[in-house]
């Protein structure tokens, strides 16, 4: 039941949000085919979609090839994201005064200036 109710809810989450949806199309697909069909006997399925896909054509069916699948793409999924103008922001400033000693670095206590003040030094002859 549990892989039964994953699989619905996925379909619908992919129907949903990918042009998945454009597969519901297919009825109007084959009932379209179907008027072609009549209109014109010879007419077989690759040739009719060759005429609606590779070459589409604005005839006097236009508003109906315009519903076949995969014609018109669109994007389902639309997020909008608003703010309320009502919120406000309160910043509150908290001043330290304890007194705290000298926080030292790692090596502020081995630092020896001259050390490395020297090595910029050209060479000296002694």
């Amino acid at each position: 039941m549990r892989k039964f109710i994953s699989i619905i809810l996925l379909s619908f989450y992919l129907v949903s949000t990918t042009e998945l949806y454009q597969l519901l199309k297919i009825p109007i697909l084959i009932e379209h085919f179907m008027e072609h069909n009549e209109q014109n006997a010879e007419m077989t399925l690759i040739s009719f979609l060759k005429m609606h896909y590779d070459h589409p054509v604005k005839d006097a069916d236009y508003q109906t090839d315009q519903k076949l699948p995969f014609i018109v793409h669109s994007f389902p999924l639309a997020l909008v994201f608003t703010i309320n103008p009502d919120i406000t922001f309160e910043v509150k400033k908290q001043i330290i005064t304890d007194h705290h000693e000298k926080i030292y670095s790692y090596d502020e206590p081995f630092y020896d200036k001259d050390a490395l003040n020297s090595i910029w030094q050209p060479p000296k002859n002694y």
